[in-house]
């Protein structure tokens, strides 16, 4: 995504500050963005943006919103939370481990966190249904999809000895992904091959050690990284012949061969509602934690074709989007 488009569907970064000096009364949120402004997905901004108007709030004119990438660099996000802080934000908003770092270190400004893992197990909550503090949000379960995922890609590839799964180790949900598709492995089987990877480089480097460990497909994971990747990864994919899973749909718009997910854009979008709610003075600890409750298959056949492959009548027949 380009960085003048980004700016321009925000407003212009430099009228952010301008906007909320010139309207003293009018609140600020703080939305801390994993990444950098280049790669962040303009479209979970504008499902965060419905959201909030959902709930009576236009950016620009009764609330104003101050964004901070991390530049994927998780230690600057407790900087960023105290940048924030300092402009008295009136909440902040985040996917995990932007909501970790902001939960560390305020217990009164309220938090709205969008997570792809069990935001009870990551810490971010007591409860779900009564989160308490002042911390709540949306989860759109992927962590816990890794053995349906799995699954999938088996019955699109019965015949793959091993199987390659590719994680970003900085990313909170990393560990227990991991130990949920090893343990859906082990269940039926399956040989696995988990490769870390943080950075550009060592992208290039996992595709070529598992083409030479002979990894007949991929699970490709979760984090900020991995999903700013996504077109690089569904690219290097279709260089190698990798038949590839994803967990979220995103890839496989950019060209990715399937995906099984709820929808990360309606979770941002129920943010934004969530954040005009306590914006209008209810509690983040009265508000239970939201839970998708659809889950799709998209198969890109376009992307199958170019791989020659034969996706089975099985698969095609429980897919929820087929996309040609």
């Amino acid at each position: 995504m380009r960085r003048r488009s980004f700016i321009t569907l925000l407003g212009g970064a430099a009228a952010w500050p301008l906007a909320a000096r010139a309207q003293p009364a009018m609140p600020v949120v703080g939305f801390l963005l994993g990444g950098s402004l280049t790669d962040t997905p303009t479209h979970l901004v504008t499902a965060f943006h419905q959201g909030l108007k959902g709930a009576g709030f236009v950016e620009g004119q009764n609330v104003a919103i101050e964004y901070r990438p991390d530049e994927h660099q998780p230690d600057r996000l407790r900087l960023l939370v105290a940048d924030l802080l300092h402009r008295q934000v009136a909440l902040i908003v985040g996917s995990t481990p932007a909501a970790l770092a902001a939960k560390a270190v305020t217990a009164t400004v309220p938090i709205v966190f969008v997570t792809g893992g069990d935001p009870v197990k990551v810490g971010l909550v007591a409860s779900l249904n009564r989160p308490g503090g002042n911390v709540t949000g949306v989860s759109f379960t992927t962590v816990e999809l890794a053995a349906k995922q799995l699954g999938l890609l088996r019955e699109l590839r019965p015949g793959a000895a091993r199987i390659a799964v590719l994680v970003d180790p900085k990313f909170p949900t990393t560990e227990r992904f991991v130990s949920e598709v090893r343990a859906a492995a082990s269940a039926i089987g399956q040989q696995l091959i988990v490769l870390e990877v943080s950075n550009d480089h060592e992208i290039e480097t996992a595709f070529t050690t598992l083409v030479q460990r002979g990894a007949g497909a991929l699970l490709w994971g979760t984090g900020w990284f991995m999903l700013s990747q996504r077109e690089r990864v569904v690219a290097l994919a279709a260089r190698h012949r990798i038949p590839a899973m994803y967990l979220l749909r995103d890839y496989v718009q950019a060209g990715g061969l399937m995906s099984y997910a709820s929808s990360n854009t309606d979770a941002y979008r129920q943010a934004g509602v969530y954040a005009g709610r306590i914006l209008k003075g209810e509690k983040p600890g009265d508000l239970p934690v939201m839970l998708p409750t659809k889950f799709e298959l998209v198969i890109n056949i376009k992307t199958a074709k170019a791989l020659g492959l034969d996706i089975p009548d099985k698969l095609l027949a429980i897919a929820d989007e087929v996309i040609e």
